[in-house]
């Protein structure tokens, strides 16, 4: 394969704030496919990946947990670097944005845009969302919530510096026309342009004083330098750039080929990351890709909802290639993907066992049985093979069209199509047949070597995909023709061993599988202790509480408080303000509308000044889960 030059992509780098679930490392599977794709295209690749250890949030976790900020980085950064492993992540760099020379580089990036005046000092009022680590004007919430993840803002006024955005504006977007594949796909280019472009930027705030878990500004040692400096900054700083040495990686690999990044932080991406380059004077990146959300079933992945699953739960079950093969043929090229255990199982079985992998044995127990596990070299063609090889070659040549594209669901289609049209062609030559008649013996040789081309060649273009299973397949097949230089049929050695192995896939019994999911989730729940015994009741001190079915249908926060929720319930026969302790649990556009136990007969009580006349029934202590009841039950009824 000839050297084409250099390929450097990266992830965004994960938040290091807890354990990513499949929707979080599918960007990863997906960028290793693209990197291990450009390999075998003949490029010097460079991949980078990492974590982003910095902010409020992960202050205020470490502060929950005991721990300082550093411990409490290194034990996630340490969990998400074992899942990017599990998964076969083939990364050049995995970057934390607490090694020293990112700090170092970010420090002098910083100082540099302060001294040639992109950077200026001021103070900053409006509303603070902190999972999102972003201020907004009260024009750009919605439904006065974070626009980005629907959480509650906070009112902040603090000094800060701010990136004078508005002074690259008109060349950015002049980039973006002169450079039409910049931003894809094209219908996020679309949103970003009219979304932010056009309407005008606001300045960017770029350091935060009420916190301290972040690098310190040198030379103004209060505030720390904030996350669009930070951490957008280890695409450059992952290949050894500080302002003073670009570092030979940099020289090599910048700018980046592709930013892989999900479709939520494309802003940050395509125009808070390319202004700060161009007030450093370096290159853009050629191309930001924003891909979409997988999808739990047609629900975001939330833990509040129970719906997350994981990467290593899957891998434990379907193997890493059966995770990676799942979620790189299940996510469109722009609209977001779809994933449940039920539909893992139906592709795991449906793709890899009954298709590639019956295929793979059904031919290697044939070539055992009737050539003696010896590859020989086919005679004579038939119609029917001359439709198997351009079925081979159409589907060759429209992979390398969709990899190029970065469309892996469509390209995986594409292999499966030409392994069914395989699987087919045994039934159209039955091989069993042939075998009777020693006059057959040509054909039969031609049969199975062309059985075996199309399962090399298949290995060969999964390899990005799945390349455990792939080299297990060259192994069997005895091959050394493992390249896209080697995708041409009848590339295959003769007089090679076939080795009649394991099945490559069991199929999985979807009962049984999801009795042992069902297992695995009672285990990986909390033990319960046994409580302490209390003083016993009678029933009339029960019967003395009055529990009431209502419906919330309001919900809000209560003012300088992180703990209380002000919900509005209907009894429906009255309505009542309540105040609950649940606000780190449950956003008020969750409660909207559902069905709860109140206790009804509760003297009323101030809360933070706000009154409550009753209380909501709920359990848990750590994680407190409101009892919600069926949406049929009518209102006001007793509970006994």
């Amino acid at each position: 394969m000839e050297n084409k030059g250099k390929f450097y992509l990266s992830t965004a780098i994960a938040y290091a704030s807890k354990k990513p679930h499949i929707g979080n490392t599918y960007e990863v599977i997906f960028a290793d496919c693209i990197a291990r794709y450009k390999r075998l295209c003949g490029y010097d690749v460079h991949f980078l990946t990492g974590t982003d250890e910095h902010g409020q949030k992960i202050e205020d976790l470490a502060k929950e947990a005991g721990i300082s900020p550093k411990e409490y980085v290194d034990n996630v950064s340490g969990i998400i670097k074992e899942l990017w492993d599990g998964v076969g992540a083939s990364y050049d760099r995995f970057i934390r944005t607490t090694d020293e020379d990112h700090e170092r580089a970010v420090t002098h990036i910083f100082n540099k845009l302060y001294e040639q005046g992109d950077i200026y000092k001021s103070e900053y009022e409006g509303w603070y969302c902190v999972p999102c680590e972003s201020f907004f004007t009260e024009t750009q919430l919605k439904d006065g919530k974070c626009p980005d993840c629907g959480a509650e803002v906070k009112k902040t006024k603090e000094e800060a510096y701010f990136l004078a955005m508005s002074r690259y504006q008109e060349r950015l977007m002049k980039h973006i026309e002169e450079n039409p594949d910049f931003i894809v796909p094209e219908s996020r280019k679309k949103e970003m342009v009219n979304n932010f472009l056009k309407p005008g930027l606001q300045d960017l705030c770029v350091s935060r004083s009420s916190f301290k878990w972040g690098i310190p500004v040198e030379f103004d040692q209060k505030h720390v330098i904030y996350v669009w400096i930070d951490a957008l900054s280890n695409y450059i700083t992952g290949l050894g750039y500080d302002v003073n040495e670009k570092g030979e990686l940099y020289k090599k690999y910048w700018p980046c080929d592709v930013h892989i990044i999900g479709k939520d932080i494309l802003r940050f991406h395509t125009i808070y990351w390319p202004i700060v380059l161009m007030a450093l004077g370096e290159p853009l990146p050629k191309q930001v890709f924003g891909h979409p959300w997988l999808l739990f079933g047609q629900d975001k992945m939330s833990k509040s909802k129970g719906n997350v699953i994981y990467a290593d739960d899957l891998i434990k079950h379907f193997g890493a290639d059966g995770c990676r093969y799942y979620v790189l043929s299940e996510m469109p090229y722009a609209n977001d993907g779809s994933i449940t255990y039920e539909s893992v199982i139906t592709r795991y079985n449906g793709d890899l066992a009954n298709n590639l992998g019956n295929l793979t044995k059904r031919t290697g127990a044939m070539i055992n049985k009737y050539q003696g596990g010896i590859t020989r070299a086919p005679g004579a063609d038939e119609d029917t093979d001359a439709e198997l090889k351009a079925e081979v070659k159409n589907a060759v040549e429209e992979y390398f069209k969709l990899m190029d594209e970065y469309r892996t669901a469509e390209a995986a289609s594409v292999i499966f199509t030409m392994l069914r049209r395989a699987n087919k062609y045994i039934d159209e030559t039955m091989p069993w047949a042939l075998a009777k008649d020693e006059a057959n013996a040509d054909r039969l040789s031609t049969v199975l070597y062309n059985l075996l081309e199309c399962i090399r060649i298949g290995a060969v273009l999964l390899t990005p995909f799945m390349p455990e299973t792939s080299a297990k397949i060259f192994d069997l097949l005895g091959t050394e023709k493992r390249t896209f230089d080697d995708v041409q049929f009848g590339a295959l050695e003769y007089g090679v061993k076939i080795t009649d192995g394991d099945a490559l896939f069991n199929r999985v019994d979807e009962e049984k599988m999801m009795q042992a999911l069902k297992e695995d989730a009672e285990k990986s729940m909390p033990k319960i202790e046994k409580p302490e015994p209390v003083e016993q009741i009678g029933i009339e001190d029960f019967m003395g509480v009055e529990l009431r079915t209502a419906q919330i249908i309001e919900c809000e926060p209560v003012p300088k408080s992180d703990k209380l929720l002000k919900l509005q319930v209907d009894l429906g026969y009255e309505k009542r303000q309540v105040v609950s302790g649940i606000a780190k649990f449950y956003k008020p556009n969750d409660l909207i509308g559902k069905k709860i136990i109140l206790v009804a007969n509760l003297k009323p009580v101030k809360l933070r000044g706000v009154e409550s006349n009753g209380m909501i029934l709920a359990s848990g202590e750590e994680e407190v889960r409101v009892i919600f009841l069926d949406p049929e039950t009518p209102l006001g009824e007793r509970i006994r």
